[in-house]
């Protein structure tokens, strides 16, 4: 099983960092990262507008926690969001290759 791991940075050059850092380690296959994203949120009794960087980050679900644990490490947020997204189906092809890049 394999998932997508929502994670929110608070700028292009964190969301290379987090990836950069995931990829080395081998606990991700491949990320994606758009750069700007404009979130609202609530924080501290307010609601907090701010522009972010989102980054995807595609892996084993049972790597998942792993991922989480070290990107929590590099992290600047008190408290990132870093959410699971289950991957139901894929290419077939492309599954593969995701399996394949997290043994090397």
């Amino acid at each position: 099983m394999y998932s997508i791991i929502y994670i929110t940075t608070s700028g292009l050059d964190e969301a290379k960092k987090i990836a950069k850092t995931l990829l080395e380690a081998r606990l991700v296959a491949c990320t994606n990262i758009i750069p700007q994203i404009d979130s609202l949120y609530w924080w501290e009794g307010d609601i907090e507008e701010d522009q972010e960087s989102l980054l995807l980050a595609k892996t084993r679900s049972d790597l998942v926690d792993k991922v989480i644990t070290l990107m929590k490490e590099i992290h600047s947020y008190e408290t990132p969001c870093a959410l699971e997204i289950l991957i139901k189906k894929g290419s077939e092809n492309y599954l593969n290759w995701l399996e394949n890049a997290l043994k090397e």
